[in-house]
């Protein structure tokens, strides 16, 4: 199982210092990648009455893409994961450019996670459909692989028109892994029929139980090997490292391909303060 970390970028105010140290101490430390989600803009509860969602238009977030075209340089081998981008809110030929540069400069170190989520002042800013979100996502996965490993595409979708045209440069990976985060049946099933893995929004257990299953059957029902697609799990530290490794201990005995840790959402102020956390937690400790 590959142990990575979650880059805590609604904690560090924007700090471009300590997405420097962050990165490459997590590196050093043995951690296999960093995973960084995404929003684009946060809605203001003063002009969203009755507003609950978890972010606001104060909450801090580095542009994932962005930020690891930063981080291939300054790393050497630590994978850089997006966990989620919001595919349907972003235009799809733009997406497989971003993510074949940051690919090119990191030479194959990037994981692509996308999911369709929840914020529709996002979608309203961006210009996109809030309610077609989970089918365009779809279509924009068999696009975006089209156009990772083919000179000159045309396809003519529901959603999209491209007529003889192709990045250049291509992507080391041809194609770039595809992953998706959900939380809901139609998103497993998503994740069955279209992604190379998919992240699970729940704890090892009955839950996850019943959500695997819908995956594999629908990487059945599609031809494809369920036991092919990864998965990758979300420890939480909460001010207990031995709670944290027994989460680990747990995601490994569910047949995680992957875990991240996340020490957001702890208390913790400083970079120094995340990364004296990890440093406990990291694999060569374990």
């Amino acid at each position: 199982m590959r142990v990575g970390v979650v880059f805590p970028q609604t904690e560090l105010a924007g700090d471009p210092g300590a997405v420097r140290a962050y990165g490459q101490q997590v590196e050093e430390f043995g951690y296999t990648h960093i995973l960084a989600y995404d929003h684009v803009v946060g809605a203001d509860p003063a002009v969203h009455p009755g507003w609950n969602g978890p972010y606001d238009v104060d909450t801090t977030f580095h542009e994932p893409l962005v930020m690891f075209g930063y981080l291939a340089g300054i790393t050497h081998s630590v994978e850089l994961v997006t966990g989620v981008i919001i595919l349907p809110q972003r235009q799809t030929a733009l997406v497989a450019k971003q993510a074949a540069e940051v690919d090119l400069l990191s030479n194959g170190r990037l994981r692509l996670g996308v999911g369709i989520g929840w914020n529709a002042v996002e979608y309203e800013a961006l210009g996109e459909n809030f309610t077609d979100r989970g089918k365009r996502s779809a279509e924009q996965i068999e696009l975006l692989r089209r156009l990772w490993q083919e000179r000159s595409v045309t396809f003519d979708g529901t959603y999209h028109v491209v007529t003889g045209a192709g990045l250049a440069p291509l992507p080391v990976q041809r194609p770039i892994p595809v992953w998706i985060g959900s939380a809901s049946a139609a998103g497993f099933r998503r994740a069955g029929r279209l992604a190379d893995g998919w992240f699970p929004m729940m704890a090892p257990g009955p839950q996850l139980e019943e959500a695997r299953a819908v995956v594999a059957q629908a990487a059945i029902g599609a031809g494809r090997d369920p036991a092919a697609i990864g998965m990758e799990g979300r420890v939480t530290w909460r001010g207990d490292d031995d709670a944290a490794r027994r989460e680990l201990a747990a995601w490994a005995e569910a047949g995680a391909s992957h875990v991240s840790i996340n020490t957001m959402g702890a208390g913790l102020t400083t970079v120094d303060e995340h990364l004296a956390v990890l440093g406990r937690l990291a694999p060569a400790q374990q």
